[in-house]
This record gives C-alpha cells, sequence and structure tokens, in this order.
C-alpha cells in the first residue's frame, strides 16, 4: 500500500517544482509516473523536461514515443505504469482515488498530489481527494510549500 502525499504549491509553480522532485526520485533510483487529466498539459511538461536548465534535462517519454517501458520518466493521462516506477506524480486535478479502483496502485512505494493553492478548483479538488482517501483509511501526508520552495510536513 502506497504512502499518498498531496503537495500544496504556494510560491513556485509546478514547471519549476517537478524538475527537482523528479531529480530526486532518480537520484534513490525509482522510477517516475507524471499523470496530468489533459493531454495539452503532458505537451507543456514534456517541454519544460527537455529546458528546464541550461545544459540539463530529464530523460523522459510518452507512450507516443514508444518502448515506454525503457523510460526513467513516463508522461501520461492514463493509469498505467509501463515503466515499472515506484513514484507517481498527479498534477493539476489527476484523480488519486480512481487509481485504486483497479488495484494498480499496489505497485508504487509512493504517490503524490501536486496541487496549486491559488487554483481554486486544484485546491477544491485536493480537499475532496483527500477526504475520499482518508474514508477509505489510505495513508496520508500533507505537505505546504515553504517561501523558498522548500516543504513542511503539516499533516
Amino acid at each position: 500500500m502506497p504512502e499518498i502525499w498531496f503537495y500544496h504549491l504556494q510560491h513556485q509553480p509546478l514547471e519549476t517544482v517537478l524538475p527537482s522532485l523528479l531529480e530526486k526520485a532518480l537520484e534513490k533510483g525509482w522510477r517516475v509516473v507524471v499523470q496530468a487529466s489533459a493531454e495539452e498539459r503532458l505537451d507543456a511538461l514534456d517541454t519544460t523536461l527537455w529546458t528546464y536548465a541550461d545544459g540539463s534535462f530529464l530523460a523522459h517519454g510518452r507512450a507516443r514515443d514508444g518502448d515506454p517501458e525503457m523510460q526513467p520518466v513516463y508522461l501520461t493521462t492514463g493509469a498505467e505504469n509501463p515503466n515499472g516506477a515506484q513514484l507517481r506524480l498527479l498534477v493539476e486535478g489527476a484523480d488519486v482515488p480512481a487509481l485504486f479502483a483497479d488495484g494498480s496502485c499496489d505497485a508504487y512505494e509512493r504517490l503524490i498530489l501536486l496541487f496549486d493553492g491559488a487554483d481554486e478548483d486544484q485546491l477544491t479538488g485536493a480537499r475532496a481527494q483527500w477526504k475520499t482517501l482518508k474514508e477509505q483509511g489510505r495513508t496520508l501526508a500533507y505537505w505546504q510549500q515553504g517561501e523558498r520552495g522548500g516543504w513542511e510536513k503539516k499533516a
């Protein structure tokens, strides 16, 4: 049963936070799936991961790129885990409780839902997901972003 962490973005956008989280996961030897709720968002994240820093990129791919099992970071809008990831990052309204419906979450060490605190829809959605998962008896943690971008565990 994976841990489920909620990351409340307050001072930095997803495009700044995501590469850092992915680098840390890859340093641990984990593979990662990043799930968004729309293909257009994946297009933007795809570009971000190639260009987020001068002289650096994060190797990643999507289904259209082929060989998903070879990707250290796999981008998707679906529930699949073709690269055997230990970490799943869900962004911009991707649905955590839906992943438990078919038992596909058992392969993960951790699920992290990242949501923008300035976006009322994302905030409301995260609260609803927290409530649902809490009622299901899942192991949850809530992390809030500090002014310098670090994370403070609040619950």
